[in-house]
This record gives C-alpha cells, sequence and structure tokens, in this order.
C-alpha cells in the first residue's frame, strides 16, 4: 500500500459504526511503591500513591474502536452500581454511546482491581457475577438491540465474550440472525463456555490457547499446515467465513477460502499483554468492514496488537501512533 492509500483508510474509519456486545468491566489500577515484607505474613507491603479507573473487556474494544475515529456503540448488561455508573461515564467521555447498556438490581458491575507496584502487578482483586442473565434481561436487550438496528445501522458488530453472562446462547443465536437480516458484519472473540455457539459469523478470533481448548487439540507445532488444520476443524462446527488466530510471539493466522498465512510479529518491547486481543479484534473488524480485504486487516491487527503491548495495564490503540507505523511497515 501508498502511504496515501492508508492516510485514506484510516479517513474511512470515520465514517465506521461499529458496535460491540459482551461483557464490558471497570479495571481499577491502585499504583504504588514496595520496600519491605509485611512482618504480619510474606507479602509485600504496597504504599498506595494513586487510584486511576479503566474501561475492561468489551468497554475496552468499544475504546479501541472509538479511539480510531469509528461512531462507536456498546451493547451490555451491568449492575445498578457506583461501579457501573463509574463505567458508563468514563465510556461516555470517549464519545461511546452507553445506551443500550441496561442495568440490573440481580447483578454487580464487574470489577477487576490490580495492586501495581513498579509496573508490575502483586495482587488482583475480582468482584463479578459470571451466571448468565436472565430471561427478562435478555429478552429486553434484544429488543433493545432491535430497535437500534431500525434506527441506526452498524457497519460491523464485534462479539466480545468474557464469560460473564451477557452473551448467552440464545442472545448469539438471535443477534446473528439479526446482522445477517441487515447485512451486518459480524467478528467474534470467544472464550470457552460459548466457544462453538458463533455459527455463521463472519470472522471467527480466537487465540491459540482457546483454540486448543475449545476443539479439546493438541498441536504438536504451530506452522502454516497445522493452521489450516484448525480453521477447517472450526468450520466443521461454526460455518464461518474467516479464521483469525492470534499466536503470541508467533504473530496471527487466518483463513479465508484457500488463502492462508501466519503474519509474523515485529520486533517490541513488550510491558504488558492485557487488552491486546481488545485491540486486534477492533482494527481487524474495522478494517475488514471496510476494505474487505482480510490479509490488511491481519497485517495492521498484528501491528496494533504489539503496539498496546509496550503499555503497562489495559490500553486503547493510539491513532498517530498506528497510522506511522502502518505507514513504515506496510508502505
Amino acid at each position: 500500500m501508498s502511504h496515501t492509500d492508508i492516510i485514506s483508510l484510516f479517513e474511512e474509519f470515520k465514517n465506521l459504526k461499529v458496535a460491540i456486545i459482551g461483557d464490558v468491566m471497570l479495571d481499577t489500577y491502585w499504583w504504588g511503591t514496595t520496600d519491605r515484607i509485611s512482618p504480619e505474613a510474606p507479602v509485600p507491603v504496597v504504599a498506595l500513591q494513586k487510584l486511576e479507573h479503566r474501561v475492561g473487556g468489551a468497554a475496552n474494544v468499544a475504546l479501541n474502536a472509538a479511539s480510531l475515529g469509528a461512531t462507536t456503540s456498546i451493547i451490555s448488561v451491568i449492575g445498578d452500581d457506583a461501579d457501573g455508573r463509574n463505567l458508563c461515564a468514563l465510556l461516555a467521555s470517549h464519545g461511546i454511546n452507553t445506551s443500550l447498556i441496561l442495568t440490573s438490581p440481580d447483578r454487580i458491575t464487574t470489577n477487576k482491581t490490580r495492586v501495581m507496584s513498579r509496573n508490575q502487578q502483586m495482587m488482583r482483586l475480582d468482584a463479578e457475577i459470571t451466571t448468565d442473565i436472565n430471561a427478562s434481561e435478555e429478552s429486553h436487550l434484544l429488543h433493545k438491540i432491535k430497535e437500534q438496528f431500525e434506527a441506526e445501522k452498524p457497519d460491523v458488530l464485534i462479539f466480545e465474550d468474557y464469560n460473564k453472562g451477557v452473551l448467552t446462547a440464545t442472545c448469539i443465536k438471535a443477534v446473528i440472525a439479526l446482522c445477517k437480516e441487515y447485512g451486518v458484519v459480524t467478528t467474534v472473540d470467544p472464550k470457552k463456555k460459548n466457544f462453538l455457539a458463533f455459527e455463521g459469523v463472519d470472522i471467527f478470533k480466537p487465540n491459540l490457547k482457546e483454540v486448543k481448548e475449545g476443539l479439546n487439540l493438541s498441536l504438536e507445532q504451530v506452522d502454516l499446515n497445522q493452521m489450516q488444520m484448525v480453521h477447517h476443524a472450526l468450520q466443521k462446527h461454526l460455518h464461518h467465513s474467516i479464521s483469525l488466530i492470534t499466536l503470541s510471539e508467533k504473530g496471527v493466522f487466518y483463513q479465508v477460502d484457500n488463502e492462508a498465512k501466519i503474519i509474523p510479529t515485529h520486533v517490541r518491547n513488550i510491558a504488558d499483554v492485557s487488552g491486546a486481543g481488545d485491540t486486534v479484534i477492533a482494527v481487524a473488524s474495522m478494517v475488514f468492514a471496510i476494505t474487505k480485504n482480510m490479509h490488511l486487516a491481519a497485517e495492521m491487527a498484528n501491528i496494533a496488537g504489539g503496539l498496546v503491548c509496550e503499555e503497562v495495564g489495559t490500553a486503547a490503540i493510539n491513532l498517530d501512533l498506528l497510522l506511522k507505523e502502518s505507514q513504515t511497515i506496510l508502505g
């Protein structure tokens, strides 16, 4: 691609409407210093200095899409609590539509609290409910999604599953059918519980560990031949169009029809892999929705995933940095 083509693609991001459905969460970071062990137990004492809130889970996918300029909506169910209100306020501050987030008196908003010292995670505390949303919440959510589609159809819908209960089997099936009816591109970042429930989607994006668990596979080595076998095994269950599988330090694999490739990673100073998958699915979904070019989508998602790994904690992709790296590597 020429630099002009890449700039034109980035301009197209602004015209894209992206919806994300799945489990949202609040990421809380306590930053401090550590210089001694507790006399009460063999654990480090962290002197807390700063409290920070970030968005996590499906909300981080939305943040990545919005950071690239897309008109972004988030669809989820949270608790009627302070963490939920804080999360919605953070999303709204980035211009993300939160009108499709339902509150439930029977749930709490997922909050993952990390205690950090010297840019390392000392401890994580999770507050969450992981049971499926009930039938009434499911029905209300699907009704709101259909209303939104009738009012303003998105170009692409991303399923972001963290096994916290928003994406039930019924919900997944109904939303995929709705997307097919309205001609909306569908992409999935799955987890183990609903791994094979996303039948008929356009892009299925697990990581290698999730593939092994979801298909009960033991891969002797990660090469193109083995990954093509994985793609065909997935297709037997999902009848999907495209596999995009992240391979950690080995890069990403994609296959569409008979076109398949492993794209290696670019050398990075890795600080934290948290949230990298969120960035990969957001970038891949947006580039594919605009270009229908899976090779380009995989290339740019690979670049973006590497860039956010240089940040500590969950972080959205920086538009200018991604543009510069894309021009350097792809131009």
